[in-house]
Formats: C-alpha cells, structure tokens, sequence
C-alpha cells in the first residue's frame, strides 16, 4: 500500500504564493536594492519604483482548485479582487468558473498557477498563453516548472509580452541561473512553497498515522488510490 500527505502543506505553499505574487507586483525586490544603494537617500531617480498596478480590482484567474488552489483563491480574493478559475471541472466554490484555460488567461491580469503536473499540462502555459495574458499581465507558479514553457516565459518577459512573472518551480531543479534571473520584474525562490515548521509537522503526522495504521492491520487514513 501507499500514503501520502494530502493537502499538509497546502497552506504553506498558498502563503508563498500570495508573498510572490505581493512582491512582485509592488516590486519589493527592486525596492529593497533601492535603499540598500543609497538610491532613496541620494534622491536618485529610480524607473522600477513608477507607480505599480496594485490589486485592488484586480482580475485574478486561479489555474487548478485543489487544496491549494482554494486556499489561493481565499487568499487572493482578501484584497479586494474578483477571483475565476480553471480545472477540469467546476467545484462548489465561491469563485466564477471558466471553461478553458484560454478564456481564463485571456480575462485575468494576474495568473497563479496550481494544477497538477502531468502529460496533459506540460507546458501548457507557452508562448501563445502568454501573448494573451498581455502586457499588464504577470503569472505565479508555485507548481510544478514543467507546467509553464520556460524558454517562452523568458522571450514573453524580455520583449514585454507580460509584466512580470513570480516563480517558485523550475523547469530544471536546483535550478542554475539563466536569462530569467537577470530581469528585474522576476522574483525567484527556490521550491520553498510547502517549507514551514507547521507544514512539515503536518506532514509528519500524515507519515506517523499512515505507519500507525498499516502495522496495526487498519486502513490508511491517507491512501494513494490505484
């Protein structure tokens, strides 16, 4: 038999989400090397720090609404936007549902990636969803790296086809520094999503009943279903 650790570290990885998603769009990172350059105490002109788009109204277009992605949606949707989302198919949430994930990229100014990897989602973010994301648009992954096009994510974002991007997997892990690290409208971490005490605290419960369970002769409390 098998088990695993459902929905554990779902929080975690929403938070994350949520901090990439902040830091880009009001562009911390930018910000933070502004002050630590002396740029703000020198009065030096800086083009990152225009004004930003905030959140506030914005259009939020949730990919995949599984544990995670409903935490996501919860989250997202505190600040005051309109949250719709994409899976395979509609679940009794609060959120508008989209049929295709064209209409939901094409109607939503911010994309936060959630869906399982697998054959059917490899790169299914390419260069064509990108162009319709747009120009104001920017995209999360806290996935998987195969389910966005890496190569194409990196030519939409050198030639301005999207705003921005804000990633936590990787198309190759440990990932090794490429084109994608040298924009300054890109925040990078490395797979840390589900990495919190109570995360792991959770997921080691998950472990410990799933042992506990399988020597006693008992069903899994957590299977893996065949």
């Amino acid at each position: 038999v098998v088990g695993n650790s459902p929905g554990a570290n779902a929080s975690a990885v929403a938070d994350l989400a949520l901090a990439l998603l902040l830091a880009l769009m009001r562009r911390v990172l930018p910000a933070d090397a502004y002050v630590r350059a002396g740029g703000w105490s020198g009065a030096k002109p800086s083009p990152m720090l225009k004004p930003p788009r905030g959140l506030t109204g914005a259009k939020v277009g949730v990919y995949g609404i599984g544990e995670i992605g409903r935490k996501i949606a919860a989250r997202v949707a505190g600040f005051e936007t309109e949250v719709a989302y994409h899976s395979r198919s509609r679940h009794d949430v609060p959120y508008t549902y989209i049929g295709s994930l064209t209409e939901l990229v094409e109607w939503c100014d911010v994309l936060l990636v959630a869906v399982r990897a697998g054959p059917d989602t490899e790169n299914i973010i390419d260069a064509g969803m990108l162009k319709r994301l747009g120009p104001s648009g920017v995209v999360v992954n806290i996935s998987r790296g195969s389910v966005i096009d890496q190569p194409a994510l990196i030519a939409a974002l050198a030639d301005g086809t999207i705003a921005g991007a804000g990633l936590d997997v990787f198309a190759q892990e440990p990932y090794a520094p490429d084109a994608l690290a040298e924009f300054p409208n890109v925040v990078l971490t490395p797979h840390i999503g589900g990495h919190t005490q109570e995360a792991h605290r959770a997921m080691q419960d998950c472990v410990i009943a799933n042992l506990a369970a399988f020597f006693a002769g008992q069903p899994l409390p957590n299977p893996v279903q065949g």
